[in-house]
């Protein structure tokens, strides 16, 4: 029988300005969307914020607890959602993460889209992305998400409706990288 490996998609609230200014006009809990390979989410992928300090300059990022923009804002919330997938899925999405973040200076944040989203309007242009649009990307391109499941705008906060994907945590993403470090 083959192993079983889990992906990850992390939905959190950093609290940061943006967020809550996101947070206040969604009125949705969770605003911002990653997806891993990783079961202590040392490494997340997302298109976000390229240094902690700087709102307004995104791309695609590595993300975690220990460096970037989580470590700077500690009281991080997330949900953590897991599907289970073969060894050979894993391998395959585990590659194509690695190679986008290879060639990350041929993508680019979808500064348009993220605001067009806030008022449930749709703008895609190729090799560009915000956040979920990109968990939805990757999502969609292995097969993980069924027909008409999220469409045009994606918010955060639909992967939780996903009916095959379980909550196996909610909570601190501090916490959580302390206890996956310790178990």
């Amino acid at each position: 029988m083959e192993e079983q490996r889990q992906i990850y998609i992390v939905i959190s609230q950093t609290g940061t300005i943006l967020s809550r200014i996101i947070k206040a006009v969604t009125r949705a809990v969770y605003n911002h969307a990653s997806i891993s390979v990783d079961p202590t989410l040392q490494t997340m992928y997302s298109f976000g914020r390229m240094h902690p300090y700087n709102p307004v300059w995104g791309g695609f990022v590595k993300e975690s607890p220990a460096y970037g923009t989580f470590h700077r804002f500690q009281n991080t919330k997330i949900v953590v959602l897991a599907l289970p997938v073969g060894e050979q899925v894993y391998q395959d999405i585990k590659r194509y993460l690695e190679e986008m973040y290879d060639h990350r200076a041929q993508y680019t944040y979808n500064y348009i889209g993220l605001f067009l989203a806030l008022f449930h309007l749709a703008y895609q242009s190729r090799d560009h992305y915000y956040c979920s649009e990109f968990v939805r990307h990757v999502l969609a391109e292995f097969d993980m998400i069924g027909q008409g499941e999220i469409t045009g705008v994606v918010h955060p906060t639909n992967f939780m409706q996903l009916p095959e994907w379980r909550v196996v945590y909610q909570g601190s993403l501090q916490d959580f990288a302390c206890e996956s470090l310790i178990g």
